[in-house]
């Protein structure tokens, strides 16, 4: 009996940890401007609570500074993960 409990919990400790890096695995890299939808240009970005996001132009720079966190969660709504900023403190491309 104790040897089919500890059966189930491996299982089941087994598809939670698959579970986990599948929902991991989904998340898509950036490539829409959060601002105006076009395609981002890796050269334009800004690094917000550690976080690069990219844009399509550098004009969309200061859209998004009026309220990261808006477009954070519209990135967020689509499934989409900004990459992590390389460290140091926040900066802009271009």
């Amino acid at each position: 009996m104790a040897k089919t409990r500890l059966a189930i919990f491996s299982i089941t400790l087994a598809m939670v940890v698959l579970a986990a890096f599948a929902l991991q695995a989904a998340a898509q890299a950036q490539a829409t401007c959060p601002v105006l939808g076009g395609t981002i240009n890796k050269d334009v970005y800004v690094d917000y609570k550690g976080q690069r996001v990219y844009f399509c132009c550098a004009a969309c720079i200061p859209e998004f500074q009026k309220d990261p966190e808006k477009y954070l969660e519209k990135l967020k709504a689509q499934g989409i993960t900004p990459g992590k900023s390389p460290g140091g403190p926040e900066k802009s491309g271009k």
